[in-house]
């Protein structure tokens, strides 16, 4: 079980982390962060530079911590609030990610759900630092407040369509 969750973390934690290095730079594929803070503004979001800065660090940051192993239901907290605004991004354009729609951010949110109640398993920092097993409601906590936190951030970011073009 423990090398599956090794796996399991290593693979989404980089993902995740690699996604938010190319909202910042032109690494790995990415437009800049110009245009990482572009393409926020073409998806209705206000804060331009800000907006971009924020959604990578926590994309990288969350994505490390997941892939070590560290701090893991926070971790997965983070992560699951910048993948549900992802998906509320993605939304209108369905489920299937062969439409641009929202099923990739929504794994992304289910694993680290996952990864919160389960725990990162024995070949982690946490566990090496002691701090396994999380309380149940810390990983609850976080499975709450990851996904509605994302949901708030787009409500609160959220430019009204007429300041759209």
């Amino acid at each position: 079980m423990d090398a599956g969750l090794l796996i399991l973390r290593l693979v989404v934690g980089l993902l995740i982390a690699a996604h938010g290095v190319q909202k910042v730079s032109f690494r790995l594929g990415g437009n800049g962060f110009e245009g990482g803070t572009e393409e926020f503004r073409r998806d209705g979001f206000r804060g331009g530079r800000l907006t971009a800065l924020v959604a990578g660090a926590s994309q990288i940051g969350s994505g490390l911590f997941l892939a070590a192993g560290l701090l893991t239901p926070l971790a997965a907290m983070a992560a699951m609030g910048v993948m549900t605004v992802a998906g509320t991004v993605k939304w209108p354009k369905g489920l299937w990610v062969q439409n641009d729609g929202y099923e990739y951010p929504l794994v992304l949110v289910v694993v680290s759900a996952v990864l919160a109640l389960t725990g990162p398993g024995r070949w982690s920092v946490d566990h090496a630092l002691g701090v396994t097993p999380w309380p149940v409601w810390v990983s609850v906590a976080a499975v709450v407040t990851g996904p509605g936190s994302g949901l708030l951030t787009r409500v609160v970011l959220r430019r009204p369509v007429s300041a759209r073009s």
